[in-house]
């Protein structure tokens, strides 16, 4: 085994301190070395409760470091593209949290920065790592299902905190950018293809102005996505897939569970009122140990990340054209 790629980490977010900081620590191929607040002391505490060696008290103390390779950017959606063009131009590689950016122009200034250090930048969609993912496109792929012609998706929960940076417009906050991005990866990944036009409706909060309730129809050249997304809505994630032949359904698509395996649920039409019956089970595991150890890898063999920027720029783009038509009231093209 080589030697693992050492990890530094800019900020203290939560998703950051409460699933990937755990979930990497227990990588084979990378080790958290390194986290870093505005505010010192969030990083010394962060460091302590979770035992990364190194505390710094600001962004470019990590990206001086030698002895840091690779970085994870969980920042304020806002900061992405500004923060991971520094830790590039410092010769660092890059996983960025998603969105990668607040547009798709905005993702492809990251292209060149990229090219121009040599280092990797990859968008930290876990869910794309996950084995039930990689299952479910092989099922479909070989026909489980038909012909796939629609996938339908729902990802919602409850926050009008404002000041939670998911509910500020200027932050990069909203339903579309936060959570709305899964079924659009989702259903490009399945496909295999980019949506040749897209329709949006966007309702947003009379105070904080961030888009709380969004939906949006993806054409692709073989089907539909159909999908709500929701900030001011109860807990709730769905994603099935319909062909002409039966569904699969997923169990908690985008937050598995970590302490037990999942199911992948078929159903072929008889039963109309039934959930779908298992068809396979997912054995337990982390889709953040997964995804961090697959960047690692790409770095240490050097391969491809599992969510490269031409991926991230494409999504971006989906993202961006839900906005305009939302806008327009008309179709529009990524």
């Amino acid at each position: 085994m080589p030697r693992k790629v050492r990890w530094g980490v800019l900020g203290a977010a939560s998703i950051a301190l409460r699933r990937v900081i755990p979930a990497m620590q227990k990588s084979d191929w990378g080790e958290i070395a390194a986290i870093a607040s505005r505010d010192r002391k969030k990083a010394d505490d962060a460091a302590r409760t979770l035992g990364i060696p190194k505390a710094y008290g600001s962004y470019e103390e990590l990206l001086a470091d030698p002895e840091i390779e690779a970085i994870y950017n969980p920042l304020p959606n806002n900061l992405h593209v500004p923060w991971s063009i520094r830790a590039a131009q410092a010769g660092k590689h890059v996983l960025c949290e998603k969105p990668i950016s607040m547009n798709a122009t905005e993702a492809r200034s990251l292209v060149e920065v990229r090219d121009r250090a040599g280092v990797k930048i990859g968008e930290a969609f876990m869910v794309r790592t996950h084995p039930r993912w990689l299952r479910t496109r092989e099922l479909i792929r070989a026909g489980r299902i038909g012909q796939l012609r629609l996938v339908t998706g729902f990802f919602s929960y409850f926050n009008r905190d404002p000041k939670d940076i998911r509910n500020m417009p200027e932050c990069g906050g909203g339903a579309l950018l936060d959570i709305g991005c899964y079924p659009i990866t989702i259903s490009r990944f399945i496909f295999g293809e980019e949506p040749s036009r897209v329709m949006g409706l966007v309702e947003r909060d009379p105070e904080m102005k961030a888009d709380r309730l969004t939906s949006a129809i993806l054409e692709f050249p073989s089907g539909q996505c159909v999908f709500t997304c929701s900030t001011q809505l109860v807990y709730h994630q769905r994603m099935q897939f319909l062909g002409t032949k039966g569904r699969i359904g997923i169990e908690r698509p985008f937050n598995p569970s970590t302490e037990e395996p999942t199911k992948l649920l078929f159903d072929d039409g008889g039963d109309p009122s039934g959930p779908g019956t298992p068809i396979e089970t997912i054995k337990t595991c982390n889709q953040f140990t997964i995804q961090g150890d697959l960047f690692s890898k790409a770095i240490r063999e050097g391969g491809e990340v599992p969510v490269p920027l031409e991926d991230a720029i494409h999504n971006m783009a989906a993202i961006d054209a839900v906005f305009r038509s939302a806008e327009s009231g008309d179709w529009e093209q990524p």
